[in-house]
């Protein structure tokens, strides 16, 4: 096997790991450019390929991170990953780890670690590395390695993400949530939220957003059976789609463009949190972005002339 296929067939893991540690689809993309590059460059060849591109690609994730975290400090508003369509790396046997570890909920848990034990948590607990790997990628003894995981678990815990267990249950219920916002059901809508449910957008100062999250099945019920109907009416189009894992929804303008993305957090039965991701910046991987001012605009326009 030449170092282009090898690599290639690697591949989907390294993005994995990289979108994991990096929470961002484009730096993702670049760290695995950048690990490809020095894998060209090497002139020795490593004992395992697929370890030394795992290290390559963690090294880089996490100097990426350090800088990355200076911006997310000065972000306006809520700050979410930017979302993912599907994960290019499967494995059957940890099926559920990587799908729960992808989730917004986990991948905002992860913002609380250090690059160090977030690189660690992840190639460890989601990826099953060995602890000599996992020291080779981020330049730690496997001491020091293994401390570095029980802080990462520790603060890990404390807020892990529980999801409903069934997928056929969950996708069921927002196949529900998605009829009953295009209909405007309030009610509908209302019998599928959490009591304490919170409605949430990230749009980064560059989209109309709310000017904070909602809480409460009552209200979230209501602003979304009002708002979404008039958006269908503008030729605003739904189309489900799985995102970060979880169920979710690509909002598009009457031209196809994206306008943004939902996520739901379905747990007991009950839709937890939704999320939404207005920012721009944070759509283009998903394809051409629409101009959300001028939906907005489109919008309020629409609900002025009916009144």
């Amino acid at each position: 096997m030449s170092k282009v296929e090898e690599f290639e067939e690697l591949r989907p893991l390294l993005f994995s790991i990289a979108y994991r540690i990096l929470s961002s689809v484009g730096e993702a993309e670049d760290a695995v450019q950048e690990t490809s590059l020095r894998f060209d460059a090497s002139a020795t060849e490593p004992t395992s390929t697929k370890a030394f591109l795992s290290a390559t690609v963690t090294r880089i994730s996490i100097d990426v991170l350090r800088s990355a975290r200076v911006r997310r400090e000065e972000y306006v508003g809520p700050w979410f990953p930017e979302p993912l369509l599907s994960d290019p790396y499967q494995n059957p046997a940890r099926s559920a780890e990587l799908a729960d570890s992808v989730s917004v909920a986990a991948l905002l848990l992860l913002e609380r670690l250090s690059p160090l034990e977030r690189a660690v948590f992840v190639m460890r607990e989601v990826f099953a590395f060995g602890f000599d790997e996992i020291a080779a990628a981020v330049g730690r003894s496997e001491a020091a390695c293994r401390q570095l995981l029980v802080r990462a678990r520790r603060h890990m815990e404390a807020g892990r993400p529980r999801f409903e267990a069934d997928r056929q249950e969950r996708q069921e219920l927002a196949t529900r949530f998605f009829d009953a916002l295009k209909d405007g059901d309030v009610g509908g809508l209302q019998e599928l939220l959490a009591a304490d449910v919170q409605f949430v957008g990230d749009g980064g100062g560059k989209a109309p957003q709310l000017a904070k999250a909602l809480v409460g099945a009552e209200n979230v019920a209501r602003v979304l059976g009002t708002v979404f109907p008039w958006l269908i009416r503008i030729d605003v189009t739904c189309e489900p789609h799985e995102v970060n894992g979880q169920p979710g929804a690509i909002f598009r303008d009457r031209d196809g463009k994206v306008l943004h993305t939902l996520a739901l957090d379905v747990l007991d039965g009950r839709i937890q949190t939704i999320r939404a991701v207005i920012n721009p910046d944070k759509l283009g991987h998903i394809g051409p972005v629409a101009d959300a001012w001028a939906v907005d605009r489109e919008l309020k326009q629409a609900r002025r002339r009916s009144n």
